[in-house]
């Protein structure tokens, strides 16, 4: 009897692995922030083909600035767990699901975001979009721990506008670092800045998760 569940077990913890992430999955609201993802790319899309952003690159500022918020705040939603207080008690780790998680979210939202707007390496094309798309998630990420995942866009909306905003002013406009969303796709200072951002913003959300919040009311 012994020897014939064996093989049972073996051949149900694939589906069990499987139901396991789905309903991580469901649980998170995943498969919204696809369809938001989705609907943010065909905006991307639609907006950028248009005449007067195709013919001036620097008209794609906005549109660079723009997309990647509304990517960040669809990942940083599904930051929220339901079930926290479950979760620090489990002996199972969760940081390595955490990782998967925004990385997933991320390679994904920097895909069709970039594929969204084509455009040479100098411009603000693909190359501006993937940094930035990866820089809002970053931040949004690390607001998640700070403020929680339900307020994780503030942070990003607020740095963002506030860069947005000043790009007229010279001393923004060339401070590669400190207005990296504003820059074209290839300077290095505007790429470290981006990457630092997200790589710190999503370690320490893989680590720690979001800030516990309390029921919605």
């Amino acid at each position: 009897m012994k020897a014939s569940r064996t093989p049972q077990v073996e051949r149900s913890a694939p589906g069990h692995r499987f139901r396991s992430l789905a309903l991580y999955s469901r649980s998170h609201g995943i498969p919204t922030a696809l369809a938001a993802l989705a609907c943010a790319a065909l905006l991307t899309v639609w907006t950028a083909s248009r005449p007067d952003a195709y013919l001036d690159p620097y008209r794609r500022v906005s549109l660079v600035a723009l997309a990647p918020l509304l990517a960040s705040a669809a990942a940083g939603v599904t930051l929220h767990s339901y079930t926290r207080d479950l979760d620090d008690t489990a002996v199972r780790r969760w940081w390595p699901l955490r990782l998967a998680h925004l990385l997933f979210l991320s390679a994904l939202s920097a895909t069709l975001l970039a594929l969204a707007v084509p455009g040479h390496a100098q411009e603000f094309g693909a190359a501006a979009m993937v940094r930035n798309t990866l820089g809002a998630i970053g931040i949004t990420a690390g607001g998640a721990v700070l403020v929680g995942a339900r307020l994780s866009w503030m942070p990003t909306t607020l740095y963002f506008s506030a860069v947005y905003l000043s790009a007229s002013s010279p001393r923004v406009n060339n401070a590669t670092v400190v207005g990296w969303i504003v820059q074209p796709g290839p300077q290095h200072g505007a790429w470290a800045a981006g990457l630092a951002l997200f790589v710190t913003g999503t370690a320490l959300c893989a680590a720690r998760g979001a800030r516990p919040e309390g029921p919605r009311v």
